[in-house]
């Protein structure tokens, strides 16, 4: 417990404190985010607003990581480094989509195919560590690695494990379209997978996961750092995480379940997420096929805006679906786990 208390507070203190230098050298350096042009119009006065949180996010992330391992009993873990390095992957991607960004004065950075190959290329890399390396199982998990216990065998779970870690970083890079409203959502989920993988480390013979505790200690780092970092990024954003932030955060959810064994549980606990991505995919498809838009805007929170919704109002409605979802999915863990205790 010491340990995710010191994983997680190292993360939201070096964040908070060090956003700070990080804006007053992002508006020295005349760094900000240029806004999309076919976005709401009330977006137009945050154009300028510093942009790239994000390095600062991941940073805070990795030392609450390492802290955790301080003079405590927690061993390093190679799913635990693992996440990590993934994580740090996703957020160099991003890194460089913000850079060009801010390079052509545009919000045109990484064309697609440059963006998806780099994304593969990370992907790729943890699917194939997490199964050779890090001994991930290859069987589909829901709560834990034996529900349902499908054997899908390397190759497989490795094709599944890239769709879905660059499905949730892009999911979470749609979400970031509002003041605080991606690291707030982002914030619940990792708290919830922080409670989860201590709860596998306290319950070994039913979840026999022994990199547990040292998950939870990304996932607590992860919340510490998101938090850390909304205290600047809340309405009205002082600066925002760019693809940075987003793609390193939503990485960050994917890998955690798919080495916690909580594979399936994701689509509960990130259903904010979910929903983002699903408005979109139902925008673009009902527009090409019927030449209609079942949305004023997608994503669906633009949605929200343009029906006359205030920003704030948006963000907190939808914090609170995030959090009422995160929670149904812990909620479907301890279930779950009072099931097989009874019979354990």
């Amino acid at each position: 417990m010491l340990a995710l208390m010191s994983a997680g507070g190292v993360a939201l203190l070096f964040a908070a404190l060090a956003m700070p230098a990080l804006i007053h050298w992002l508006v020295r350096n005349d760094i900000g985010q240029h806004i999309r042009d076919d976005g709401p119009a009330t977006h137009a006065a945050k154009a300028g607003t510093p942009t790239m949180g994000g390095i600062v996010l991941i940073i805070a992330a990795v030392i609450g990581y390492l802290a955790g391992h301080i003079n405590t009993a927690v061993e390093f873990s190679k799913p635990g480094a693992l996440a990590m390095i993934t994580i740090v992957g996703f957020g160099c991607v991003g890194l460089l989509d913000d850079g060009l960004k801010v390079r052509n004065k545009r919000n045109l950075g990484l064309n697609k195919r440059a963006k998806f190959a780099g994304q593969i290329l990370f992907a790729s890399g943890f699917a194939v560590a997490a199964l050779t390396w890090a001994k991930t199982s290859s069987t589909l998990s829901f709560t834990r690695f034996d529900l349902p216990g499908w054997h899908l065998g390397p190759v497989v779970w490795a094709l599944l494990a890239i769709v879905i870690v660059i499905g949730s970083s892009n999911a979470v890079n749609l979400t970031d379209g509002l003041d605080g409203l991606a690291a707030g959502s982002s914030t619940q989920s990792f708290a919830v997978l922080a409670i989860i993988g201590y709860w596998q480390f306290r319950h070994f013979p039913i979840y026999h996961l022994q990199a547990a505790l040292d998950l939870a200690l990304v996932a607590v780092a992860m919340a510490g750092a998101a938090l850390g970092f909304l205290w600047w990024n809340a309405a009205p954003a002082r600066i925002y995480m760019g693809d940075t932030g987003s793609l390193a955060l939503g990485a960050a959810l994917a890998v955690l379940c798919l080495t916690m064994n909580v594979t399936l549980l994701l689509v509960i606990l990130g259903g904010l997420f979910v929903i983002e991505t699903l408005s979109v995919i139902l925008q673009v498809a009902s527009f090409r096929l019927f030449h209609r838009r079942v949305f004023k805007m997608a994503p669906i929170h633009h949605h929200f805006e343009l029906k006359g919704w205030p920003e704030t109002t948006v963000i907190v409605r939808f914090w609170i679906l995030a959090a009422l979802l995160a929670a149904l999915g812990l909620g479907i863990f301890y279930a779950d786990f009072l099931k097989v205790a009874k019979v354990v």
